[in-house]
């Protein structure tokens, strides 16, 4: 069942206006808890409490600081930090298209769909779009705002849909040059074993076989309380990382459990 719309505009690029409305990709489902006084069960409420009185602070005397250093801070007026909010707008305002490859996949932040706006038809736009940035494999890179902040995004078709990324801004990336990669020797037979067990497990991608084991346990575990099961507490599992000269052992032995 398709999300409700969280925004409604138009994607602009050159003398075009597409009406489009911005729908959710993915339906998160957690399970949540809520903490409680362990001595009558009772909901906890969350306070403001100010370090130095050591007593709760209403919202009405309450404001936002910077820290300039150890226990030095600038405040700031909501007015003041109103005045940076971008302005508002209806626009998606593409300003390039690049080919599809060149948007790295470490950028790829949010996902989510777009459709065209039935009540704001204009022509065969929305259609027209899609197809160009089909045929040509590219993606469109924008900006927009929504709810008072400002975004980096990406358009981009896959099948007949089209998808709306935001994208992290280039110095918000760690770079792989800052990893402690280590040069391993690796013999041609660790390859060639590597490489067979490797291509045993490879299957077409279903995402629908993998669930979310973690989730699942906790619904388990507290229908189990809730029929008053008590619950048997086990200990972690430990696993040892395999060491590089047991490196030939471990893959011949996962290649014979693939078989």
């Amino acid at each position: 069942m398709a999300g409700t719309t969280l925004w409604k505009g138009y994607v602009h690029f050159g003398d075009t206006d597409v009406p489009v409305r911005l729908r959710a990709s993915v339906r998160e489902e957690r399970t949540q808890f809520h903490l409680l006084h362990k001595r009558d069960g009772a909901r906890l409420r969350q306070q403001m409490v100010c370090a130095y009185e050591k007593k709760p602070v209403p919202g009405k005397e309450q404001t936002k600081g910077f820290e300039l250093e150890e226990g030095k801070y600038l405040l700031i007026d909501p007015e003041e930090i109103e005045q940076t909010a971008p302005e508002s707008s209806r626009m998606i305002e593409v300003h390039e298209f690049v080919k599809t490859g060149q948007v790295d996949s470490l950028l790829l932040d949010r996902l989510y769909y777009l459709e065209p706006d039935l009540a704001d038809i204009r022509g065969p736009e929305f259609n027209a779009l899609v197809k160009a940035l089909e045929e040509l494999h590219v993606a469109g890179i924008c900006t927009w705002t929504m709810r008072k902040r400002s975004y980096l995004g990406a358009l981009q078709v896959r099948g007949k849909t089209l998808r709306l990324s935001t994208l992290r801004y280039a110095d918000e990336l760690i770079l792989p040059t800052s990893l402690n990669l280590q040069k391993v020797p690796l013999s041609d037979k660790e390859l060639k074993i590597g490489m067979e067990l490797l291509e045993k497990l490879t299957a077409p991608f279903a995402p629908e076989k993998f669930q979310n084991e973690h989730q699942e346990k906790l619904r388990e575990m507290i229908a189990k309380k809730a029929r008053g099961e008590k619950i048997l507490i086990l200990p972690p599992r430990r696993l040892e990382p395999t060491e590089s000269d047991q490196l030939l052992q471990a893959l011949e032995a996962s290649l014979r459990k693939a078989a």
